[in-house]
């Protein structure tokens, strides 16, 4: 089959989606399939299919789009600036995909609810479209408006309705819908009024054997030889909620100077959580690592690993730390409770509470057979769930049935 995986975000990028999109690709082309990547640029100024050096630029597209929906054709479009920059940029996907040509493909596999939408405006009628989706948009800006009032959107506002109505018309543009928990399932059925036949529920795998080859490749970052490890590899955004984490160390300073904590990622709120850092007198306790490509060899000097999101689906960080047989002190935002069992893999805390997660910490430094019990469960639970071969199975089933080539 000639598969295009299409995402609405960058390609590429270090995060989750694109991850998840390149490992897909090498597994298909392994199995005597062709793939293509579509998605935006890393600049924002072209979609472009990334392995064939296929592009258009937006300064191309721009002056038609501008008068086909200028304000007095497109009133709605222009009540709020939001609204307007999600839905040009959508307008930017679809006719890119359309000059592409999507007749060429015998199924398309999007990876967000933006191009999910795009695709299927513009999807010859004979193409099966698959919908996956790796999160909750509206939930995630939703919580960002909460959180910066000064944004002026609030519950009922216009850029906050259009959020929700594009979670819905995204979710439901496919054949079918793919998520990987049930969490995600739940919202989708009951927040969004998908039905639930659409939906189906099968867990990422991740790539071990590539795993441990990078984490052989080793590390330029030496642990201290008298102190314990805490990693938080994360894009250093909001939503991870990585500020959480950062007020639960300043008080398990008090507590016990035995740790050093690694945050790995860059991010738009790097600025903000150094100041909150050198706020709490925390600048030789915390290191901002920044973007790193040895994540997994970071995870084997690492003792204990932390995720204390605001909101998540199924992160592959946490994957990578359960294969490398961390326990997981993580909230109990979207599906991180189907990924980690209380008090068996790790420990799992309410969102933003910090001084639970310090309770946890303390917990695992202080308690060295308990921490390398849950370390041993989890290193056992990630090889039995996060079997790639077993969710290749379960997508080539998928495909199959859409395409009709049972």
């Amino acid at each position: 089959m000639k598969i295009l995986l299409a995402t609405f975000w960058l390609i590429p990028h270090v995060g989750g989606v694109w991850k998840y999109m390149t490992q897909l690709q090498q597994r298909l082309e392994a199995m005597g399939h062709q793939v293509d990547l579509l998605g935006n640029s890393p600049d924002y100024s072209k979609y472009h299919i990334i392995n064939r050096g296929r592009e258009l630029h937006k300064e191309k597209i721009r002056p038609f789009l501008t008068a086909k929906l200028a304000k007095e054709q497109s009133p709605l479009l222009h009540t709020d600036p939001l609204i307007y920059f999600y839905e040009e940029d959508r307008y930017n996907m679809e006719i890119s995909a359309a000059c592409f040509g999507l007749d060429q493909y015998d199924l398309i596999h999007t990876q967000d609810i933006f191009a999910a939408r795009a695709i299927s405006r513009v999807k010859p009628a004979h193409v099966p479209l698959v919908v996956q989706v790796h999160g909750s948009v509206s939930q995630e800006l939703h919580n960002h408006f909460r959180l910066n009032p000064h944004l002026g959107i609030t519950e009922g506002s216009p850029a906050w309705k259009y959020f929700e109505s594009i979670e819905y018309y995204g979710a439901s543009s496919g054949s079918v819908t793919i998520t990987s928990t049930q969490w995600q399932k739940n919202e989708l059925v009951y927040d969004f009024g998908i039905p639930e036949n659409r939906v189906s529920v099968f867990q990422y795998g991740l790539d071990t054997q590539d795993f441990w080859r990078k984490a052989e490749a080793g590390t330029d970052v030496q642990r201290p030889s008298d102190k314990k490890v805490i990693i938080f590899p994360a894009r250093l955004s909001f939503v991870k909620g990585i500020d959480v984490l950062i007020s639960a160390l300043g008080m398990l300073k008090f507590i016990r100077q035995d740790w050093v904590c690694w945050i790995v990622g860059n991010g738009e709120k790097r600025e903000e959580l150094q100041r909150q850092v050198e706020g709490l007198s925390l600048q030789n306790d915390v290191l901002f690592l920044g973007e790193r490509h040895d994540v997994p060899a970071l995870l084997t000097k690492s003792d204990i690993f932390v995720h204390s999101c605001i909101q998540d689906n199924q992160p592959f960080s946490v994957m990578e730390a359960q294969i490398a047989g961390l326990p997981a002190c993580v909230s109990n935002a979207g599906g991180l409770p189907e990924m980690v069992e209380h008090g068996v893999t790790g420990l799992v805390s309410p969102v933003k509470d910090p001084v639970t997660l310090t309770q946890h910490l303390n917990m695992l430094l202080q308690d060295d057979p308990f921490r390398l019990q849950l370390g041993r469960n989890a290193a056992a639970w990630g090889a039995q769930h996060w079997s790639l071969d077993l969710m290749m199975d379960r997508l080539m089933n998928l495909y199959q049935q859409v395409t009709g080539r049972v």
